[in-house]
């Protein structure tokens, strides 16, 4: 039998699968009539605890008794978005709805390959929390304000739209203010100590409270055209600031430390599988995970609150428009599943809330357009949709190939001032942002478009957090 057909019959990765393998052998070797191998093995595996102390089924039945990993004989229902996805993207998905705990998945059209669930995949578990399907930065999301400001300033004030970037937050790995400079926000007044992590990373996680980070993220000015009324305001043009970051680096050692919890609860998990270990919400470790993810999700928030309110207050802006979304998450939701409501974990892994008329935000790149959406709420995905056009090339690949000259001519030709970024963050490695907008044209209306004009980045060198 081959290890597919093994996997179906219900024998776990790892141990198991091995003494499978093996008995089959030995049985072959001691009966010239194999018509009845296949019936000895389904009786070991489906109770395994009769067959113990049976010498030629024993270590078999042991290893399915200690097992932790038993895969789903047929993988939990799941839909794609968009084509010529990377493969192993793909494949990452597919692996995640065979985890026993899957009862859903969807891919986004901006897909690309990511720690364990792709960027872009978005998971329904039963009662259990993947850490890396929520990612390294928790929370990680999309804010936008319109200001009171005319469209003229960009031409006749950049020096104060530049210096207000400049001066009102930091970007990169440690990125930090000083202690006379630090923010206030109630945030730091929830519960800390709802698990070791977040008690021990209080004091830094103030200190990097309204700074933006690393790789992708970014705080820039832009032209919003909104295409209708929106919160009261009509149809138009405005100058708008947008800001894309998470939870810093708090947020990443609450990942890194959860992820190494739940991969040490399941010691069984096959390589290709082990970032998707899981905690059970029952457990002490899963409740304290969700606990801190939950205060990420807050303290996120409070950073691009405070990014907009300093930057809008040194313009002496007021704030006509205010959307914002996070897409590294997971939500407690009700779904219909196989005909019934049910309440699921969903995760979405660089993937926008997409629900019936909910608002979100999907970026292009520093020089291509990014959208406001109303989600139309599919079931099929989850009520989700992408969280931006998705990489068609890896960092290191895009260093390799491009030039500052040709990124600055495209740049130009935009209309494009940027201030401080990565190569690896040039608008060519990223997808075609009208193609996906396509692709997803049944999980998003557009409501507004967002055009960059005055970007800002984490300087080039910088390791990415997303």
């Amino acid at each position: 039998m081959k290890t597919h057909e093994l996997v179906k019959m219900g024998v776990p990765f790892g141990s198991a699968l091995k003494m499978a393998s093996r008995f089959l052998a030995d049985y072959a070797l001691k009966h010239e009539d194999r018509s009845g191998m296949q019936a000895a093995l389904e009786e070991v595996v489906n109770e395994p605890e009769k067959f113990l102390n049976d010498p030629l089924r024993g270590d078999l039945a042991k290893a399915l008794t200690e097992a932790t990993f038993f895969p789903r004989k047929e993988s939990a229902p799941w839909k794609q978005w968009g084509t010529d996805l990377e493969e192993e993207s793909v494949n990452q998905l597919r692996r995640a709805c065979e985890l026993p705990i899957a009862v859903q998945g969807a891919l986004m059209p901006d897909a690309h390959v990511g720690y364990g669930l792709p960027i872009g995949g978005t998971l329904a578990t039963d009662n259990a929390v993947i850490p890396y399907a929520v990612g390294v930065d928790i929370a990680c999301r999309m804010k936008m304000t319109a200001l009171d400001l005319p469209l003229s300033y960009f031409e006749k004030h950049e020096d104060k739209l530049i210096m207000a970037l400049e001066r009102e937050t930091e970007f990169g790995i440690g990125a930090r203010f000083r202690k006379n400079q630090l923010r206030v926000h109630n945030v730091m007044d929830r519960d800390w100590d709802v698990s070791p992590v977040t008690g021990r990373m209080k004091d830094k996680a103030w200190t990097q409270l309204g700074t933006s980070g690393s790789g992708n993220h970014f705080v820039e000015f832009g032209v919003f055209t909104l295409h209708e009324e929106l919160n009261g305001r009509p149809p138009g043009k405005y100058l708008a600031l947008l800001s894309h970051s998470g939870s810093r680096g708090v947020g990443a050692n609450v990942c890194a430390h959860y992820s190494t919890v739940a991969k040490q609860a399941h010691r069984d998990l096959p390589k290709e599988y082990s970032n998707l270990a899981w905690l059970d919400l029952d457990s002490e470790e899963g409740q304290e995970y969700w606990n801190a993810m939950e205060l990420m999700g807050h303290y996120a928030s409070a950073n691009h609150s405070l990014i907009h309110q300093y930057i809008a207050r040194n313009l002496k802006a007021e704030t006509l428009i205010d959307i914002e979304n996070h897409h590294n998450f997971a939500w407690k939701e009700t779904h219909e599943i196989n005909g019934e409501m049910k309440e699921v974990i969903v995760h979405r892994k660089g993937a926008t809330p997409a629900g019936k008329g909910v608002l979100g935000i999907i970026p292009g790149s520093m020089a291509t357009p990014g959208f406001v959406v109303r989600g139309k709420g599919s079931k099929d995905a989850l009520d989700t949709a992408s969280h931006g056009a998705g990489r068609v090339m890896s960092r290191t690949a895009a260093n390799k190939k491009f030039k500052w000259s040709e990124v600055n001519r495209f740049l130009k030709e935009k209309n494009v001032k940027l201030l401080s970024a990565g190569l690896d963050e040039a608008p060519m490695v990223y997808k075609n942002i009208h193609d996906v907008m396509a692709a997803q044209s049944d999980l998003v209306t557009i409501v507004g478009q967002f055009d960059p004009r005055i970007v800002k980045m984490a300087k080039a060198g910088e390791r990415p957090e997303d």
